[in-house]
């Protein structure tokens, strides 16, 4: 989901099958995509794919110059690796001239394409930073523990700051339309046989990237994780958050992963340090996926302000669709592990979703939207769109009542929603640690 931050009040939602949808500001769902790219994306496996329409950002300047960006996944161009999967290719489009709820498919002009070994961990979630230029959240190259064909023998694509694989990226767009430069204060600019693009690396599959649009203006990060543990990470310029060294806090075995190792590297190549998350749980405590939110800076449920409110697609060895929200809260300190806990949903069986969450939302007053489904796969029409609002009956502003007892409130902002997008996938797997507090306090 997206805002084209041009004062309509519009949410501009991103369907996996390649339409993007518009809800209007009267909550209702607009008839007609604002655009149509299902005759160019790969063709998609209808039991599970990563793979179609990912993301969508408005240039900051869009209600002047009308340019907005679209991440996508494309056949393998001519040239790329012999038998590899699809390109990733990042392009920009123009609105229409004479309706602005339709973007103009022949405006298209490519930005950036990135050929993937597999079909998954194409991330994808684009948006532009406070300083005005866009970041982009590029998977690993797929498959599982960043090895194999289309991988960087020993350690990784992760790793190798060669590789646009396993990082964000950060991009000048603000020029000719359909071109690009490298900001010059890019941390890597200049360095011998390091992509100048890089802004952060080490990610194995940083789904979905997000600016605080208060406080300090913090990147957050929610990469998904292999075996046992998902993560959350504040991203900083020139950043190594350890994959596949680590899956969260813990060393991993990329070469063997069923067996456990006591220690590993604690910098990466280039000697820095390896950054470990704000937070993490394993499988066994909440889900196999995590789904990346936002800093909730909103006004109807004042309890949450300042909380990162985010997701887990759904509960490990589940069979039924049963994703989870999530609260988190920073240390006093303003530094280490971060509190996290269940955002209970009042009003709905057992004050869950029931549903597998694939994404959340911001409007442009800061309020939150989660994206559910009732399919892991891109086909049928159950997904729907959620506002987060008081639970009734209770008062924004009575911080206890609030959260303790039901936290938040799903209500649909959309008559019919779009086809739901599907979430990345992980493994599931034992060895829970124990799990933080659930309520915030």
């Amino acid at each position: 989901m997206a805002s084209a931050h041009d004062g309509t009040g519009r949410l501009f939602v991103v369907d996996q099958v390649g339409k993007i949808r518009i809800i209007g500001s009267d909550g209702k769902l607009m008839t007609d995509p604002f655009l149509d790219l299902s005759g160019l994306i790969v063709p998609l496996k209808s039991d599970y794919d990563e793979r179609g329409t990912l993301g969508l950002a408005f240039h900051p300047d869009y209600a002047k110059n009308g340019r907005f960006f679209v991440y996508y996944t494309t056949p393998l161009r001519t040239g790329a690796p012999a038998g590899w999967d699809h390109t990733n290719t990042l392009a920009e489009f123009s609105v229409s001239k004479d309706n602005p709820n339709k973007g103009d498919l022949a405006s298209q002009k490519t930005v950036l394409q990135i050929d993937q070994p597999e079909f998954n961990h194409d991330s994808g979630h684009i948006t532009f930073g406070p300083d005005g230029y866009l970041y982009i959240p590029i998977g690993d190259g797929g498959g599982a523990n960043d090895v194999d064909v289309g991988h960087t023998p020993n350690f990784g694509n992760a790793q190798d700051l060669s590789e646009l694989h396993g990082s964000i990226l950060r991009i000048d767009v603000n020029g000719n339309p359909g071109d690009y430069t490298v900001p010059k204060d890019n941390p890597f600019v200049g360095q011998d046989k390091i992509a100048p693009e890089i802004y952060a690396y080490g990610l194995r599959n940083p789904y979905h990237i997000s600016f605080d649009m208060g406080g300090d203006k913090q990147l957050f990060a929610a990469d998904a994780g292999q075996n046992e543990y998902e993560e959350v990470d504040i991203v900083t310029a020139g950043g190594n958050y350890g994959w596949n060294i680590k899956e969260g806090t813990h060393c991993f075995n990329a070469k063997d992963p069923k067996t456990e190792i006591d220690s590993c590297a604690s910098t990466g190549a280039d000697g820095k340090p390896l950054i470990d998350p704000i937070i993490e749980y394993s499988h066994d405590q909440v889900g196999v996926v995590v789904i990346g939110g936002y800093i909730y800076r909103g006004s109807a449920i004042t309890n949450l302000a300042g909380y990162y409110i985010f997701g887990d697609y759904n509960k490990a060895n589940s069979d039924q669709p049963d994703g989870t929200l999530l609260w988190a809260e920073a240390p006093d300190s303003g530094t280490g592990m971060w509190k996290w806990g269940e955002l209970k949903v009042a009003s709905m069986p057992n004050d869950r979703l029931g549903a597998h969450v694939l994404g959340i939302g911001q409007g442009d007053d800061g309020e939150l939207y989660v994206m559910t489904s009732q399919s892991g796969a891109p086909t049928g029409d159950t997904g729907k769109v959620w506002k987060l609002v008081p639970a009734e009956g209770t008062s924004s502003e009575s911080t206890a009542e609030a959260t303790s007892k039901t936290g938040a409130t799903n209500m649909p902002n959309a008559t019919a929603a779009p086809q739901a997008t599907t979430a990345p996938a992980a493994t599931s797997a034992p060895a829970a640690t124990p799990a933080p507090a659930t309520t915030p306090g």
